[in-house]
């Protein structure tokens, strides 16, 4: 989770002129108010988090604060703060009409919940931004995560609010951090069917993983019809990434981005809020992924046989002693069998999908067979 993710994306964004659109703005996100995070989180958690933000020597293990994965430094609350502030701009931005599309990739930090932190997450930028765009008058909000792990903490907010679908695709908890994400998952019973997993055996590649992005997620969020989509990108499924067991490419990342953007043109007018989330790859993956991200949301696509430029190589190899990769893709084969073809009962990645689709799919009116 080094800051360098984002300076790396934002250098690498620049100097492939993503930026240069005339379409194209950049907003400096504030610190987001106690207001703002109570939406999303108890002001008790919030107290908490100041008193370690403030004296870095106090912990509150009981609320994730001060443990492996959340380890609390001077200016914590801040920093997470400054990060929920940009995706509740962007938000709001997306809602007054002043945008179709944005993308704050520092945001994502899904695993974060209502009074704990967890998984290197404090506070829960796409929760309070979703929870924004439903003060701001959306009806219906449909949240994606294609983020490694299950994005429990976004799941946890909006688990009974039924004007919020969140949908998630990761590796199963069977094999991952947090160890939940099944397909039994599927809401509270005032709003069943709002939240979707589709859980995935460890090693599943870029064929079998875009067909199971493909069998759940267009027709549910074609049902559901929201007005806006939000979603997260980490990126720590990727096959260099070594807290994950999954093994995507860069190019099957950058897919799933463009498949969202289509979603979002085809369901929303357009609109959709883009987040970062995990990726731990630092230097080859994170950059080349979220910098797709952004190109894809500012309407210029990068070609996968682009080459990375030079300028942002050398300064990888001078400042990290990392070597990039020389192309924004990683010459990936993709294709995937679409559900049309039929369900394999032998192949654990259609096991997983079908009971995922035979959860959720009746609940809005579809076939978990054919549709």
């Amino acid at each position: 989770m080094h800051p360098a993710r984002l300076e790396l994306t934002h250098r690498l964004s620049r100097q492939l002129e993503v930026y240069d659109a005339p379409t194209v703005s950049i907003s400096a996100p504030e610190v987001a108010s106690d207001a703002v995070l109570r939406t999303v989180h108890d002001q008790g958690y919030l107290d908490q988090v100041k008193q370690v933000s403030a004296d870095p020597t106090q912990i509150a293990v009981d609320f994730g604060l001060g443990t492996e994965d959340d380890p609390v430094f001077a200016g914590m609350y801040e920093a997470a703060a400054r990060i929920v502030g940009g995706s509740v701009i962007a938000a709001e931005a997306i809602m007054d009409e002043s945008t179709v599309r944005a993308v704050n990739f520092a945001g994502g930090m899904h695993h974060a919940k209502r009074n704990k932190a967890s998984g290197f997450c404090i506070f829960n930028d796409a929760a309070a931004a979703i929870h924004r765009m439903l003060e701001r008058g959306a009806k219906r909000v449909c949240y994606i995560d294609v983020d490694a792990h299950h994005g429990d903490g976004t799941e946890s907010i909006f688990w009974d609010d039924d004007r919020v679908l969140t949908i998630s695709i990761h590796e199963s908890g069977l094999s991952l951090f947090p160890g939940t994400g099944f397909a039994n998952e599927t809401g509270g019973p005032q709003a069943e069917g709002s939240a979707v997993n589709i859980a995935l055996p460890a090693m599943t590649g870029d064929a079998a993983w875009m067909r199971a992005f493909h069998a759940v997620v267009p027709q549910l969020v074609r049902a559901f019809n929201p007005e806006v989509i939000v979603s997260q990108h980490g990126c720590d499924a990727h096959r260099d990434d070594d807290m994950t067991n999954l093994k995507l490419s860069v190019d099957a990342q950058r897919q799933v981005a463009l498949d969202i953007s289509q979603l979002a043109d085809e369901v929303c007018q357009g609109r959709w809020l883009a987040t970062g989330g995990g990726g731990y790859n630092v230097t080859a993956v994170v950059p080349r992924t979220w910098t797709h991200l952004t190109a894809i949301a500012a309407g210029k696509p990068i070609a996968l046989r682009t080459y990375v430029p030079e300028g942002f190589r050398r300064h990888v190899l001078e400042t990290y002693g990392r070597a990039v990769p020389y192309l924004m893709g990683d010459d990936a084969q993709l294709w995937w069998r679409n559900w049309e073809v039929g369900y394999d009962p032998a192949d654990p990645v259609d096991r997983t999908i079908i009971a995922t689709r035979k959860e959720v799919f009746p609940l809005y009116g579809l076939d978990p067979w054919f549709d």
